[in-house]
C-alpha cells in the first residue's frame, strides 16, 4: 500500500487574490512542499536525489476543482505516489476543508532530469522505494488538451522572482501568465473548475514569452485554451473550465 502523507496548513492572505481564494501558484507551492516534505521523512529529500545527479521536475496537473482555498482557511493537504514506470511517476494530491470536505483534487506527473545535460532520466529504484508505489509497465494516458485556434497574445519578460533555485522558471509561475491575460472583469466574475496543463520546456531569466489565449463559451460554462510560445516554439498548453458566479443579492 502506497503510503500518504498529510500537512495542515492555514491560507494567509498573501496567498490570495482580490476573490480572496487561493491564487494557482500559492496553492501549488504548498502541495509540492508537502511532497517535498513527505520525500524528507522518507530520507529521499533534495539532497539524496541530487546525489544522483538529478532532480524532479513536473511534467502534467490535471486539476479538479469543487472550490478554491480562502483567505484564513485551515487546510489539509494529503500527497500520495500513486504510481511510475521507466520514465514516468504519478503523485496525487488532495486538498480538504476542516470539515473534511474535498476542495481540490490533483494529479501530477513527475520525471527526473539529468541536472547537467537537463535531459529526462529513467526512474532510479533506489529514489523511489520508499514510496511503496506500484509498478506499472504502461505510459499512462494524459487528458487531451485542446490546442488553439484564434486567440489573442500578450508579452510578458521573466522576472528575477520568477526563476527559482533551479535557475528556471518555477513550473507555479506559468499559471501567472496564462491567468493574467484573461482580465479583471473575467476573473473576478468566474471560477475555476477544471484544469489541465502540460509544460514542454524550460523557460530561463530574461526571455520574453508569448501568452496566447482564447475563449470558447458553453451555456454558463466557459472553456479557456492556453499556449506559451518563445521565439516560435511551444513551451506550455493549457485548458482551463471556469464556472461564472452567482450573483448575490
Amino acid at each position: 500500500m502506497t503510503q500518504k502523507y498529510t500537512k495542515k496548513h492555514e491560507v494567509s492572505y498573501y496567498e490570495c487574490d482580490i476573490n480572496q481564494t487561493m491564487t494557482f501558484p500559492s496553492m501549488l507551492g504548498v502541495v509540492i512542499k508537502t511532497s517535498e516534505d513527505q520525500s524528507d521523512h522518507l530520507n529521499r529529500g533534495t539532497d539524496f536525489v541530487s546525489g544522483f545527479g538529478l532532480t524532479w521536475v513536473i511534467t502534467n496537473y490535471s486539476m479538479k476543482i469543487n472550490r478554491l482555498p480562502h483567505v484564513g482557511e485551515n487546510i489539509a493537504i494529503t500527497t500520495q505516489a500513486m504510481q511510475y514506470n521507466k520514465f514516468f511517476c504519478y503523485r496525487n494530491f488532495w486538498i480538504h476543508d476542516e470539515e473534511g470536505n474535498e476542495l481540490v483534487e490533483i494529479e501530477s506527473v513527475f520525471v527526473l532530469m539529468d541536472l547537467v545535460n537537463r535531459k529526462m532520466s529513467s526512474v532510479n529504484e533506489e529514489i523511489i522505494a520508499p514510496f511503496e508505489s506500484e509498478k506499472i509497465k504502461k505510459i499512462k494516458r494524459q487528458e487531451k488538451i485542446e490546442p488553439i485556434e484564434s486567440g489573442l497574445m500578450l508579452p510578458y519578460r521573466v522576472r528575477f522572482y520568477d526563476i527559482d533555485s533551479n535557475q528556471h522558471v518555477n513550473n507555479a509561475m506559468y499559471f501567472n501568465w496564462i491567468i493574467d491575460v484573461l482580465g479583471y472583469d473575467f476573473l473576478t466574475t468566474h471560477t475555476p473548475k477544471h484544469v489541465l496543463i502540460r509544460f514542454d520546456k524550460e523557460v530561463e531569466y530574461g526571455n520574453e514569452i508569448e501568452s496566447h489565449y482564447e475563449q470558447v463559451a458553453s451555456g454558463t460554462e466557459v472553456k479557456t485554451r492556453h499556449e506559451i510560445r518563445m521565439q516560435g516554439q511551444l513551451y506550455c498548453v493549457a485548458n482551463i473550465l471556469w464556472e461564472k458566479k452567482e450573483v448575490t443579492k
